[in-house]
């Protein structure tokens, strides 16, 4: 029988969101089941690989599709692809010195850490970062001055780690790709819009599996069908030691579909849940809490607590995740005396329990 207490683990409240620190997310019964038969059976991996993305393709409108094992090895594998470009003396020769074009061109303010730079996946394909603009500022116009003969693409991240302020859209990335003939790869690990940025112009968008979709572990790639073969054909290469199994390939597929039928929480349905929790914190001496979106814009609501009292943010984080069960916050805000509580991943009982640690904290 599984459980916390047989390996000596504490339960965990996760207030963070979808982190990969924490196991990300929790999956449905249906994908459970999926992964079940996925597990209970064996297939042709190289006939299901393909079958499953012509399967999601067909869902998400675009051309083609490849399940990878987390959006990190999404970008590694997209960055060899589009520097070997369906060479397989590339793919068993990933880092030769027969192939000069390794540029890979990013905007400086998404040259960031997500748990790992994004230098290191780009580099681990065998590209070489080189950066666009400034750290609070990228133009198209900076794009282009930084494209020579040796690009290989153009790598845009969104995401709520990045500079979002003076940044050029996806759009505005896709434009200048196309003028240079460059694929444009958009990493989208935890966007909810699977739709979005193909439509934009990107030709390799690149998802995890396990955050907006709830998934098990896993990443998908999608896009223009040359480029999505390029990628399936680093599975023979660097992609070997980032295989995938067939019970999470599986799980996902199922995780993707029921995620365009269902979605997920809407935004207002957040605010609702957040609002009883807000007025109890509140309540507590030291602690000033109020309601936010998300820094990058999606349709999410957290609860942002300032340590107003003698505590600081740092000190109630860190006691917050020494008990059992640990409770787990965004810390992005901490250095300015704030807590944010995202809620997606929290049931009512666990907020009560927030609540309660954070008035025995700030007693």
């Amino acid at each position: 029988m599984i459980s916390y207490e047989k390996f000596g683990l504490k339960e965990v409240i996760n207030a963070s969101g979808r982190m990969t620190i924490l196991g990300v997310s929790k999956v449905s019964e249906k994908v459970l089941a999926a992964q079940r038969f996925g597990g209970e059976h064996f297939f042709e991996m190289s006939d299901l690989m393909v079958q499953t993305g012509k399967y999601l393709a067909d869902l998400l409108k675009t051309e083609d599709a490849q399940i990878m094992s987390s959006a990190s090895a999404g970008i590694a594998q997209s960055v060899a692809a589009v520097i070997g470009e369906g060479s397989l003396y590339h793919v068993y020769h990933p880092y030769t010195d027969r192939i000069d074009k390794r540029e890979i061109i990013l905007p400086k303010g998404h040259n960031v850490d997500y748990g790992t730079p994004v230098e290191v996946m780009v580099e681990q394909g065998g590209g070489k970062v080189v950066e666009a603009g400034y750290a609070n500022m990228c133009s198209p116009e900076h794009l282009e001055m930084m494209i020579t003969p040796a690009s290989a693409a153009i790598l845009y991240i969104k995401s709520h780690h990045t500079v979002q302020k003076s940044m050029l859209s996806v759009e505005e990335a896709a434009t200048v790709a196309k003028k240079y003939r460059l694929p444009l790869i958009v990493d989208a690990a935890a966007e909810e819009d699977l739709f979005k940025y193909t439509q934009a112009g990107a030709d390799l968008v690149i998802y995890s599996g396990a955050k907006a979709m709830e998934g098990p572990s896993a990443g998908l790639v999608i896009g223009k069908k040359e480029y999505v073969e390029w990628v399936r054909l680093q599975s023979k290469g660097i992609g070997r030691s980032m295989k995938i199994g067939k019970d999470n390939i599986l799980g996902f597929t199922q995780a993707v579909a029921d995620y365009l039928t269902k979605g997920n929480e809407a935004g207002e349905l957040m605010k609702q849940r957040l609002t009883p929790f807000i007025t109890a914190v509140n309540q507590i001496d030291g602690l000033e809490a109020k309601i936010v979106q998300d820094g990058a814009g999606r349709d999410i609501y957290r609860a942002s607590v300032k340590a107003a009292g003698p505590k600081p943010a740092k000190t109630i984080i860190t006691e917050l995740k020494e008990e059992n069960p640990a409770i787990y916050t965004r810390e992005y805000q901490a250095n300015n005396g704030i807590i944010e509580f995202d809620i997606r991943s929290v049931d009512e009982q666990e907020l009560t329990k927030i609540v309660q640690r954070l008035q025995e904290i700030m007693k």
